[in-house]
């Protein structure tokens, strides 16, 4: 299934340049917001991994523990092709530490192992550290004059294009889902599928919102917008518009798109009826996600990589360190910055 293209912030790139061409070309280090208490049931197991998905790592530990696969869990999905740093937690009650001399798992080393009174869960972290090189860049001048900008302004907080799998096959097999002519069993794929429709959603609003005001940072009436960085968020009405837009503009706050599901609708006013004009196209996704018990929920349309700093190694190589916000995606920074494989062939705007 094709994608339609998503709305650049600055403008189709006139760049290109090219990711991950080795491991080492893309590294992340996982920010949990916390360090470990040192006592508890659970141990955090930090590691860094190369050329390893997580959950083959969790489920090799749970072996080497003599644990169930359940019992191993983790605050985020890490790439594959890179090198990455996370902490997964097992549940191994008791006082004595288990010694991990002899856990060998090719791509895999053992950072620090320590004990916590709480499981890790999925999404519980503040963030991740990136350190990614740019290869082959065609126009050095237009990069530069891109990071500046995006350094400042930040970019669309697309979700990666990673989370629809190869070919957005994810997506296709949840339009069989919501049509009736598949039955999805497994509850990891079902997760999965939904996640997938609902960012994917997202993505498709904040394109729209983005081509119909070229700006992420201008204000409606009735627009429910998040405090940067927190979950807190409230809708904008017409005595305080004023004030919120000023707080939009110096980042404090942030404007937000839905991430679709069962509950009513909390924006109103000229925000509710665009978003009621793009979601019109998603109804079976919509009655999909509302049967299965989906909570609606919102998310920031624009995110600012902090701590941003890059390195020019050579005339068209460029190395670039940013921290993001959990739910964020490096690959989408790099998106505003350059085209690269198969989107040099998309479509202008």
């Amino acid at each position: 299934m094709e994608s339609t293209p998503l709305t650049w912030l600055l403008g189709k790139p006139s760049a290109t340049g090219l990711i991950k061409q080795s491991a080492s070309d893309f590294r992340v280090v996982e920010d949990l917001g916390y360090t470990a208490d040192q006592h508890g049931e659970h141990l955090l197991i930090r590691l860094r991994k190369t050329g390893c998905n997580t959950r083959f790592v969790a489920d090799a530990l749970a072996k080497f523990l003599k644990i169930p696969a359940r019992e191993v869990s983790y605050a985020g999905m890490k790439d594959r092709h890179a090198v990455t740093e996370q902490t997964l937690c097992a549940r191994f009650p008791g006082k004595e530490m288990p010694s991990f001399a002899a856990f060998s798992l090719q791509g895999v080393e053992i950072l620090e192992v320590a004990r916590h009174q709480r499981k890790v869960r999925i999404g519980g972290l503040a963030g991740n550290s990136f350190q990614l090189v740019v290869r082959d860049i065609s126009d050095k001048q237009a990069v530069e004059q891109r990071l500046a900008v995006i350094a400042e302004q930040g970019v669309p907080n697309y979700f990666g294009e990673q989370r629809f799998g190869r070919d957005r096959h994810n997506i296709t097999l949840a339009q069989q889902w919501a049509a009736g002519e598949i039955r999805i069993k497994d509850r990891a794929k079902r997760s999965l599928l939904l996640s997938a429709i609902r960012s994917d959603i997202f993505n498709q609003v904040t394109s729209a919102r983005l081509a119909k005001q070229a700006s992420l940072s201008q204000l409606w009436v009735g627009d429910c917008v998040q405090l940067t960085g927190r979950g807190s968020w409230f809708v904008v009405n017409d005595d305080e518009f004023a004030q919120t837009q000023t707080r939009v503009q110096h980042g404090e706050l942030r404007i937000t798109a839905p991430l679709v599901g069962k509950g009513e609708g909390v924006v109103s006013g000229a925000a509710a009826e665009f978003e009621q004009q793009q979601l019109a196209a998603h109804s079976a996704f919509i009655t999909l996600l509302s049967n299965e018990r989906v909570d609606a929920a919102r998310r920031a349309m624009l995110v600012c990589p902090q701590k941003m700093t890059w390195e020019w190694l050579d005339e068209h190589n460029l190395q670039l360190n940013f921290w993001l916000p959990a739910g964020s995606y490096a690959t989408s920074v790099v998106r505003e910055l350059v085209l690269q494989g198969e989107m040099i062939e998309d479509p202008a705007e």
